[in-house]
């Protein structure tokens, strides 16, 4: 059973102490170079934060950050019109992922406040009793916002047909990297080389498609932070850990 006990208040949180495995419930098998573990995973998590934004908006939040560790979950608040982040830690439950921790311990905030709110008859008062019951930091000691990040706009199957990696769409030599993947593609794949026309006209439509991209490079623009889940108070989303180039 869950209590206000189990919030955890420390001074820092360690960088290091953040899980490495899967994103949304830190699984570490099989997850290779991949952030999460398979994409309904990733739904779940997403799923259980914004079912309890509700939270987030009594606190006024800006913006938020969730992140976790082997041992224990991390929410970070930056109410609006205060420049300080407001923390809340609790230790992980055996058995449960990050998600099913994230929800006992926001629904544990919301009964406090829910509980404020009623003795005391005003909101406001209520939302005081729940940034109270965080640890305090300077925005230098915990959460920056996040800067405005690009993340190209290109399908990863075409980039897998070319076998061209993500940080590649960079280079300032893209269509001299797109021309020789497509001939170290096309001397594998090509019928009479003995390849399977189906396959030789996939890398040939990405080698077209790919090819129109580097001529008019078109980008997904949103802020995000690369090993925490972002909550926006503007679109009162939760967006989740930004790619970074490898």
């Amino acid at each position: 059973m869950f209590s206000l006990k189990n919030v955890v208040k420390s001074e820092s949180t360690n960088a290091n102490e953040k899980q490495k495995g899967c994103l949304s419930c830190g699984s570490k098998q099989n997850i290779g170079n991949r952030k999460y573990c398979s994409i309904k995973c990733r739904q779940n998590l997403r799923q259980k934060l914004n079912t309890r934004n509700g939270l987030l908006q009594a606190l006024n939040t800006r913006y938020a950050a969730f992140y976790f560790s082997e041992k224990k979950i991390v929410l970070d608040i930056v109410p609006h019109g205060i420049k300080e982040v407001f923390r809340y830690e609790s230790k992980r439950s055996t058995g449960n992922n990050p998600a099913a921790d994230f929800s006992i311990m926001a629904n544990a905030l919301g009964d406090a406040w829910w509980k404020e709110s009623k003795r005391t008859n005003k909101n406001y008062l209520a939302s005081q009793h729940v940034l109270k019951l965080a640890t305090r930091h300077r925005i230098s000691d915990g959460l920056q916002r996040p800067r405005l990040t690009r993340t190209p706009s290109v399908k990863t199957g075409i980039l897998e047909s070319l076998e061209i990696k993500k940080t590649d769409l960079y280079s300032h030599e893209l269509k001299k990297i797109i021309k020789s993947a497509y001939r170290h593609q096309a001397k594998m794949h090509h019928p009479d080389a003995g390849g399977q026309a189906a396959i030789f006209r996939k890398i040939h439509n990405a080698y077209k498609e790919l090819l129109r991209w580097a001529d008019n490079p078109v980008y997904i623009r949103r802020r995000g932070f690369p090993d925490k889940w972002y909550y926006d108070g503007e679109s009162k989303k939760w967006v989740q850990p930004a790619p970074g180039r490898k």
